[in-house]
This record gives C-alpha cells, sequence and structure tokens, in this order.
C-alpha cells in the first residue's frame, strides 16, 4: 500500500511544475543543401545561452539587446563547438553569417545563421550535436534537413548525440518512429495536459455504478479519453495543416483555465455528470497546444501525413501509458479516506498551481 501511495503522489507532485514546463528546452536547426554548400539557421533559446555563458550583465534579471549583441562571439563560438557537420570525406566549415533574435511560444531565441562548406557532395550528412549536453539531460535539438525539396528530419538528445542522415533518400519508417517518439515525450512532459486528464479521471473510480464495479470505472474512464483523443486529434491536425490558427498565448491560457475547471469540479460539481462533454471541449483547445510542439519540430511535405499520424499516435500513446498506471491504483485506493481527501485536497492544490499558469501565461509574466 505504501509503495502504491508513493507512486500515486508521485505522479501528481511531478507535475507541479512551472507554467513553461510543458514546453521543454528545445532548439531548432534548419538546415538546406545545395551541392556541396549548406546554409542554416539554429535557433537557440536565450534563457537556455543566459545559464550556460552568462548574458545578462548587470544581473538585472532582464536581457537586452546590447548585452545580447555583446555576446555575440561567445554565443557563436559555444554554439559551433557543440555542432559539428560532416561528409564521407570529411568535416565541414562554419561560417557565421547574422544573428537576430526571434520570439516562439516559451520566449525568445537567439537566432544563429551560418553557411557551411563540405568537401564532397552530401549523399550521407552526419551530424553530432551536443548543445547544452553537459547541462540539461532532457535538451532536444530538432533538426530539418532540406535537399531539393526533400525534407529529412530527426530529434537529438544525450543519448543521440550523433546521427547520419540521406537527404536524398531520407529513411521514412525511422522519421515515423521519431514523431511517435516525440508525441510520447511531449504528453509526458505536458504537465498540464496531464493534470488536466486526472482531474477528469480522479472521481471516476467513485462514480462507477456499482462502486466495486472495475469494468464501470474503465468504462467511465474510456469515454472520458476518448472524448479527450477526438477532440485534440482534431485541432491538432488542423492546426499542423495550417488551416486554424490561433494566438499562442490564448491557447496556453485556455489550457491552464481548462485545468482548473477540471480541478474545481472535482470539489464543486460544474458539469453534473457531463465529463465526457467537458472533455471533448477542453480538448479542442489542448489540441493546439500540441500542434505548437508539432509546428516547431517541422513536418517534411513528402511524408507530411505520415509524420502527422505518427506524432498523433505517440500522444495517444503516452496518454494510455498514464491511464494504465492510474486506473487500477485509483480503483484499489478508492474506498479509502486518503482518496476521497485526495480528490478534493488534491484538486484544490491543482487548482491553485493552474492559477498560477493562468496569470503567468495570460499577463506574460512569472510568479
Amino acid at each position: 500500500m505504501m509503495a502504491r501511495l508513493i507512486l500515486f503522489l508521485s505522479l501528481l507532485c511531478g507535475a507541479m511544475s512551472p507554467a513553461h514546463a510543458h514546453k521543454p528546452s528545445d532548439s531548432y536547426l534548419s538546415l538546406t543543401a545545395q551541392g556541396e554548400r549548406l546554409t542554416g539557421q539554429w535557433d537557440i533559446a536565450l534563457r537556455d545561452l543566459d545559464f550556460a555563458i552568462g548574458l545578462d550583465q548587470d544581473g538585472d534579471g532582464k536581457l537586452t539587446w546590447d548585452e545580447i549583441r555583446a555576446r555575440h562571439a561567445a554565443i557563436g563560438a559555444y554554439a559551433l563547438e557543440r555542432l559539428k557537420l560532416s561528409t564521407d570525406k570529411g568535416p565541414c566549415a562554419f561560417n557565421i553569417a547574422d544573428q537576430l533574435i526571434d520570439n516562439h511560444t516559451d520566449g525568445a531565441y537567439n537566432v544563429l545563421r551560418f553557411a557551411v562548406a563540405c568537401p564532397t557532395p552530401m549523399t550521407r550528412l552526419t551530424i553530432d550535436y551536443r548543445l547544452f549536453a553537459d547541462l540539461d539531460p532532457q535538451h532536444k535539438g530538432l533538426l530539418r534537413l532540406t535537399h531539393d525539396g526533400i525534407t529529412s528530419t530527426a530529434i537529438f538528445d544525450p543519448q543521440h548525440a550523433r546521427q547520419t542522415l540521406s537527404p536524398t533518400a531520407p529513411d521514412r519508417w525511422h522519421q515515423f518512429a521519431t514523431y511517435v517518439k516525440e508525441g510520447v515525450w511531449h504528453i509526458w512532459i505536458g504537465y498540464d495536459h496531464i493534470l488536466f486528464l486526472l482531474s477528469l479521471l480522479l472521481p471516476a473510480v467513485l462514480l462507477a455504478a456499482p462502486s466495486d464495479n472495475l469494468r464501470g470505472a474503465f468504462i467511465d474512464v474510456l469515454k472520458v479519453v476518448t472524448a479527450f483523443t477526438l477532440a485534440h486529434s482534431l485541432t491538432l491536425t488542423l492546426a499542423s495543416l495550417s488551416l486554424i490558427a490561433l494566438p499562442s498565448r490564448f491557447v496556453e491560457s485556455a489550457i491552464a483555465a481548462s485545468v482548473i475547471l477540471a480541478a474545481v469540479n472535482n470539489i464543486y460539481p460544474l458539469f453534473r455528470g457531463r465529463r465526457p462533454v467537458a472533455a471533448f471541449a477542453f480538448g479542442l483547445i489542448h489540441g493546439f497546444g500540441f500542434a505548437s510542439v508539432l509546428i516547431d519540430l517541422g513536418l517534411p511535405k513528402t511524408s507530411l501525413l505520415a509524420s502527422l499520424f505518427g506524432f498523433n499516435l505517440g500522444v495517444e500513446l503516452g496518454q494510455l501509458c498514464i491511464v494504465a498506471l492510474f486506473l487500477p491504483l485509483a480503483f484499489t485506493l478508492r474506498n479509502t479516506m486518503f482518496y476521497r481527501r485526495l480528490l478534493t485536497g488534491g484538486s484544490a492544490a491543482i487548482a491553485l498551481v493552474a492559477m498560477v499558469w493562468l496569470v503567468e501565461r495570460a499577463f506574460d509574466m512569472q510568479m
């Protein structure tokens, strides 16, 4: 029993993270190949660079353009020391062309533009990517490589720092598996999505009739999860295909608001037996949140539908793993005083955390 309690508490407490934890530390590397030459753009979060090499020279907690520009040489040297490109005939040489600033959904990024000269045409390109590997084991580098209209993608992390791509003949199965893996990863670190889902699932084992019927609890969970899946799959697809677009601040704020309402519903009924309907309605908003990740990752035009399906499949697999852990544990603990207190006290804590997220996201501030 104690082990089960610890596991359940760990799942909840692990979600109590800052507002932007839903979007992890990522950088975005785009390469365009033409013969023996490459042009590249590398978007790296300023907050990560500040932590790694120190950009805030006056220590006031704010970065100015002058502070960033004064560190351009250090930024370029730090980044390119951790990125190596090579063909079968040897290493490629870098030449930095420009550095700019751009905004992503999670803050400001330094944009490093560069040219690359390689010794031979790139039938095979080996990338060794180790940015922040010594500082953040969860950092990911998202690569998009374009060659004559053919796009290859890859995801780098400290465990997969060296990869070889064939720009002229990309491995479609590898790309599909990459998007599945990324979908699983983003639901597992998408703490707001997890808390929303758990808030809706917590009452399932108490509402099932009769209360000792695991099948009834499973059916109730199935209704909620299916409604959530259908809704976020719909908007994830539409947004990723650029058919619908919403401002990122509105989406992130609405996701936080959905967590608050789902948690409060466990204390004071708001949906009154319509949790699947609520899951569908709010799932539409959560789909836009998933889409922002997929858009940043980049969808290759030559395998757009397969990549979109792979990412969505990964999200669902990650979600099913959470449900598979939650349901047996919750059903075992359903008649204990601990679980009933968790339903109200835990839901209140979730609502409080989500309220902090809402304020941070709506007013673009840190608390």
